[in-house]
Parts: C-alpha cells; sequence; structure tokens
C-alpha cells in the first residue's frame, strides 16, 4: 500500500442533547475502520445541556488510509472544491481540514457540511504551509 502524506488523523463530532449519541457515533464511524475505538468525552454547554464529544485519532497508515479513501467518495463538484480551496484549508502548522455533513454521513454519504470535523496533521519536510499544501494536492491529485 502506497504511503500517506499524514501523520495522524482527528476526526471529531459532538452529541448535543436533542441528538442521539449512537447515530453520531455512526456518523462518525463512517470514516473510521471496522472496529476503531471512538473516545467519549462529555461536556456541557452554555446553558448546562449534556454535549458529548465523539472523537478518534487515526495514525496508522492502513487506517489513515481507509479514512482518506472515504473522503474521496465526495461528490465530484465537492472534492474539487477542497483542491480548489486548498489555501485555506491548510494551516501553518501543515494541519488540513475539512467539514463534513454529520446528517450525510449518518445516512452513509460523504458530503462536505456541518457536524463532523476531519484534521489531518500533514508529513511535510521541511514543515512548511506550502509543503503541505503540495503533499495534499500530490496525495488527492489535484497538482
Amino acid at each position: 500500500m502506497a504511503s500517506v502524506p499524514f501523520h495522524y488523523v482527528d476526526l471529531r463530532a459532538f452529541s448535543y442533547a436533542t441528538e442521539d449519541d449512537r447515530r453520531v457515533e455512526d456518523a462518525l464511524r463512517l470514516f473510521l475502520p471496522d472496529g476503531f475505538e471512538v473516545d467519549r468525552a462529555e461536556s456541557e454547554g452554555h446553558y448546562g445541556d449534556r454535549i458529548l464529544v465523539l472523537s478518534a485519532r487515526v495514525e496508522n497508515a492502513d487506517d489513515v488510509r481507509t479514512v482518506l479513501d472515504r473522503l474521496e467518495e465526495l461528490p465530484d463538484a465537492e472534492f474539487d472544491r477542497l483542491g480548489e480551496e486548498l489555501d485555506e484549508r491548510v494551516d501553518e502548522n501543515c494541519s488540513f481540514f475539512v467539514s463534513l455533513s454529520k446528517q450525510a454521513a449518518f445516512h452513509d454519504e460523504v458530503r462536505l457540511g456541518d457536524g463532523l470535523t476531519l484534521r489531518g496533521k500533514v508529513e511535510a519536510y521541511p514543515a512548511k504551509k506550502s509543503g503541505a499544501i503540495d503533499a495534499v494536492a500530490s496525495e488527492f491529485g489535484w497538482s
């Protein structure tokens, strides 16, 4: 299997008091390898309502590849949009950010939107934004 240009990928979703925690976890698991552990942390909203933070860090190259392959299932227009927005989606710390639709993910669809956050730490030597952009562009065929 080819190497991946990410040290790790973090995925995170919030389950609010009005949502079913299992459904939110199912949406997050769409992007994770089978059997992957999801961490849970309880928090409190501004008005005292419960918020469950679901997160996972994927570090193994094969598992990272699973996440990236799923990201490539975006509709063509949305996938192309990611490539066009690379300069805004990669920060000075060489992290690549994508917001994904929690609702679509629950229905086994990969779409840009709100609710799920993907942050990938890009391997770039030297660790500069321009190198990280090049690495991500090369990975997804946007170069």
